[in-house]
């Protein structure tokens, strides 16, 4: 039954039939829009700062919903924007807006670390009001929301201001409260909810999701527990070090033979293996304190931090291939050593000590990395990452003290300890490119792109190859009779790893590393090297008509709806709308893991006429182009155009978003016009039902 019908039970039917009508016609309504989303519900206030004013903004977001932070870097999702529309002359801004706890996690698709809310957004802004007279204060956010979709959003904020802002007619928050705020920033319980001025455009209509597959947000490239276990496995190659491994049976034996009893001498070796995962465990709490997990997630995608530690493992690796060794000052070790001689528990934690100082020539460098890498997941991850490290690193001391007998299975100190350093050196040399890397993407100065990225580690892991077949030596190596069987299956391995890198340079996926290099789309041909490259792909087109530019895969593709809609009627082919975002990370997904499929990728080149229309497109239209919907929301972007297309045509906000229609803009798919976040069998199916509509 379409409108026009149930109207016309409303106009001819007895009263309770025209009640019922009614009803359905409303619930119709509803339902025709139901697919509009608003993932995250928004609060605010204002509350006195000292001689100041704080306004708090929190957001409730909807689970499995992330929303990302105003400092996720450019080149990767859309990053919050706060605007203050009536700053001038009213008031001044103290510092940037704080946010409460977000998650930092590296994104494979742009190749950077995203920042983002999850559960709860908490934000702050200190502000300085000049104008006595000033009644609100109107503010303006931007941001993105994502699950297996993702939502370019706007709020509306105006904040009443007390009309004299007397200190006494506004709340007071004390100093220490407040910055308690920011650390916590999720402290909503004592947060008074109030009503706003001016409703959001995606508050319109009742929310209903259009996703098929229920796909998990984000989780951050390494969680706790892959970073525990990355220092665990750190820790063990840290004790195959010549600085710590020749210490083990010393060690074991000197409990064993000077405690009274053989239970004591166990007793002691625990106490100090307990002892030396303490010490790691407050060095990462320290660095944890002094940064503060805000700052820590901030440094992740700081360019200079980057650029330090860069540098910085540089100078380990360099230290580790047998350069220089890194040392601590002896009157550490001095001091250490006379302390532990006093015996009892403090003496047992004084040697543990003077194990760390006296081994940092060779657990430094894998430290540092360690905490370098926790940082960019920030949190409690520094604290994590040296319980892994200390608890391997302890371990054979307390197990070799239970079991002495195990002492004559360790095999003798040796050469063998100085390529565990080397080799180290080169994983820690390969690691440092990341760093460079991730500077550069931020600055978007492609010094480091893609292929120059790939050949680095190329010829890092093809050096380590070669030295593990003993056809390079370095500075401490010792002389070389021949190869161990060990030796020969690492450097096989990184001889099959160093081949699997080399089709990276003609565009292979690299899937294994994709967490490393820059993206495909950050290259100097992001349609590989050679023969497989854009001009190949030109070539195929046979010229582009005005209006298209080649897009992922080497598809036609056109931006604008005008544009190929005359294209597709001058060819007489069914069009494939895809409304898209710039920074949307599952539109790339199903661009790189399900447009490329071998049989799909042929269909969207030759059967359907492809218009992308980015959303979050920020080119200002002409003023003859901008205009005000019924609503009332300015359309003055590209992207407020395709979206309000995308919202008023097809009642949904959600990218990525697929439509087939013919000529006349009329849909395909009858049981399921529109298609999102989905499988490649899936989408392949409705691209074919769509197709075979197409008269």
């Amino acid at each position: 039954m379409n409108f026009n019908q149930n109207l016309q039970v409303i106009l001819s039917g007895s009263i309770r039939n025209k009640i019922t009508a009614f009803l359905l016609l409303f619930f119709f309504a509803l339902a025709g829009n139901a697919q509009i989303l608003e993932p995250v519900k928004w609060t605010s206030k204002i509350e006195k700062k000292g001689n100041n004013a704080l306004l708090i903004f929190d957001g409730t977001i909807e689970k499995d919903w992330h929303m990302y932070s105003q400092f996720t870097p450019e080149g990767g999702p859309l990053a919050l924007e706060i605007s203050f529309k009536n700053q001038k002359g009213n008031y001044e801004l103290i510092g940037k807006a704080k946010e409460g706890k977000t998650r930092t996690a590296f994104n494979d698709v742009f190749g950077v670390n995203e920042t983002f809310f999850e559960g709860k957004a908490h934000i702050e802004q200190e502000i300085k009001i000049i104008n006595p007279n000033l009644k609100t204060v109107d503010v303006d956010f931007d941001f993105q929301v994502c699950k297996e979709v993702c939502i370019n959003s706007n709020k509306k904020f105006s904040i009443s201001v007390p009309s004299t802002f007397k200190m006494d007619e506004i709340p007071v928050i004390s100093e220490a409260k407040a910055d308690e705020t920011k650390r916590v920033g999720l402290a909503i319980d004592t947060i008074k909810k109030e009503a706003e001025v001016t409703a959001d455009k995606t508050s319109k209509v009742e929310k209903e999701t259009t996703a098929k597959e229920e796909i998990p947000a984000p989780v951050p490239s390494r969680s706790l527990w892959s970073i525990f276990f990355i220092a665990f496995l750190s820790g063990f190659a840290a004790l195959l070090t010549p600085c710590v491994f020749p210490m083990i049976p010393m060690t074991v034996s000197f409990f064993t033979k000077q405690s009274k009893s053989r239970a004591k001498g166990i007793r002691n070796a625990i106490i100090y293996g307990f002892s030396i995962i303490a010490i790691y465990v407050i060095l990462g709490l320290i660095v944890t304190k002094i940064f503060g997990a805000d700052a820590l997630n901030a440094f992740s995608t700081d360019v200079w931090f980057n650029l330090i530690f860069f540098v910085i493992l540089v100078i380990f690796a360099t230290s580790f291939l047998g350069a220089f060794e890194i040392m601590l000052p002896n009157s550490w070790a001095n001091k250490a050593d006379q302390q532990a001689d006093k015996g009892g528990i403090v003496g047992i934690l004084f040697m543990a000590l003077a194990l760390a100082i006296v081994s940092f020539s060779c657990t430094g460098p894998i430290v540092g990395t360690l905490l370098v890498e926790a940082a960019s997941n920030g949190g409690i991850a520094p604290i994590v990452g040296m319980l892994g490290f200390s608890s391997a690193l302890a371990l054979p001391f307390m197990l070799f003290a239970m079991f002495p007998g195990w002492l004559n299975s360790l095999p003798k100190s040796g050469g063998w300890l100085n390529t565990v350093k080397v080799v180290l050196g080169f994983l820690e040399l390969a690691l440092a490119f990341k760093f460079l890397s991730n500077a550069d993407l931020v600055l978007q100065l492609h010094f480091l792109e893609r292929e120059v990225f790939i050949a680095i580690w190329i010829a890092i892991f093809g050096a380590l190859t070669l030295y593990l077949f003993g056809k390079i030596t370095l500075p401490h190596d010792s002389p070389l009779q021949h190869i161990s069987v060990g030796r020969l299956y690492l450097g096989l391995l990184t001889l099959v790893f160093t081949m699997y890198l080399i089709p990276g340079l003609w565009g292979a996926p690299l899937k294994l590393i994709s967490a490393f290099p820059p993206p495909p789309t950050y290259s100097e041909s992001p349609f590989g090297v050679g023969g497989s490259g854009s001009a190949a792909v030109n070539q195929d087109i046979k010229g582009l008509p005005d209006g298209a530019e080649l897009g992922p895969h080497g598809i036609m593709v056109f931006h604008d709806y005008e544009d190929g809609l005359a294209y597709a009627k001058e060819i007489k082919k069914p069009i494939m709308l895809d409304f898209t975002g710039y920074a949307c990370v599952n539109c790339r997904k199903m661009e790189n893991n399900v447009w490329s499929e071998p049989a799909i990728l042929p269909i969207l080149k030759n059967d359907v006429v492809l218009i992308s229309l980015y959303v979050d497109d920020k080119r200002e239209l002409p003023k003859e182009e901008q205009f005000v919907t019924a609503a009332g929301d300015k359309i003055i972007t590209a992207g407020d155009k395709w979206t309000d297309f995308m919202i008023s045509k097809y009642k949904t906000n959600t990218q990525p978003l697929y439509v087939i229609t013919d000529l006349e803009g009329n849909n395909l798919n009858a049981s399921k016009p529109t298609i999102s976040y989905v499988s490649a069998e899936e989408y392949l199916q409705w691209l074919k039902e769509g197709i075979s509509n197409f008269k």
